[in-house]
């Protein structure tokens, strides 16, 4: 199909890119942080709390968002990943049957990391806002917390090397796609570009910024305590 014939169609809306790119941020920081270690973990923490802020936006977003960023376009489902395989990987806009479930553990495993790490405490002098709550909780998931790094970790490694795979082997560019909102495709199908207007993006800021006074006012209920209190 020539270049001519094709036109971009809208599939990203900009609250999806722009989540995207914070929670790429949230993890790189969480990860340099956390190696850091010292008084570099206060940001370890409000980098959790921004991945924590991002994935509740997330699945809202996934119900009341642009067309294909919601979660009834990209349900996860064997019989369609099994299709899209035999059919050699062919194009789809949006998310893929595979990306499909990488969305989903991704979020799952991102979802539980920023969690535990409410209630997680290194035994020094940095705390979740929520490891008061119970000493004996705040142990379990701190030890969940870290060993669930190394499954995140492997998971957003697999990420990359798919999007490269893809651009390297079936031409398409998903990382150019998730920075411009648009996919190029042929211009005689019914293809629909995905709501990004004023009114959508509108919507998007009051979830976030009600979300955010939430996870704000969840960092003022932790009382000062000892850390004696989590041995």
């Amino acid at each position: 199909m020539s270049t001519s014939a094709m036109r971009p169609v809208r599939v990203w809306d900009l609250p999806t890119r722009l989540f995207h790119a914070l929670l790429i941020l949230s993890f790189v920081g969480s990860f340099v942080t956390i190696k850091l270690g010292g008084l570099w973990m206060d940001w370890h923490v409000r980098f959790g709390l921004l991945a924590t802020g991002l994935i509740i936006f997330r699945l809202i977003w996934g119900v009341v968002g642009g067309y294909y960023s919601r979660f009834s376009q990209f349900p996860p489902s064997l019989r369609k990943s099994w299709e899209y395989l035999r059919q050699h990987h062919s194009r789809t806009l949006g998310h893929n049957p595979l990306g499909a479930w990488s969305v989903y553990v991704m979020l799952l495993l991102i979802g539980f990391q920023a969690f535990s790490g409410l209630f997680a405490n290194d035994d020094i002098f940095t705390a979740g806002p929520l490891a008061y709550l119970s000493p004996h909780w705040s142990k379990v998931l701190t030890g969940l917390h870290k060993s669930n790094e190394w499954l995140l970790l492997a998971i957003v490694a697999l990420h990359i090397i798919a999007i490269l795979a893809y651009r390297l082997f079936a031409g398409q560019k998903l990382a150019k796609s998730m920075v411009t909102g648009n996919m190029d495709w042929p211009t005689q199908s019914s293809a629909r570009d995905s709501q990004d207007g004023w009114k959508s993006r509108l919507l998007a800021l009051v979830i976030a910024l009600l979300i955010a006074a939430a996870i704000y006012s969840l960092t003022l209920l932790a009382p000062t305590a000892s850390f004696d209190d989590f041995m």
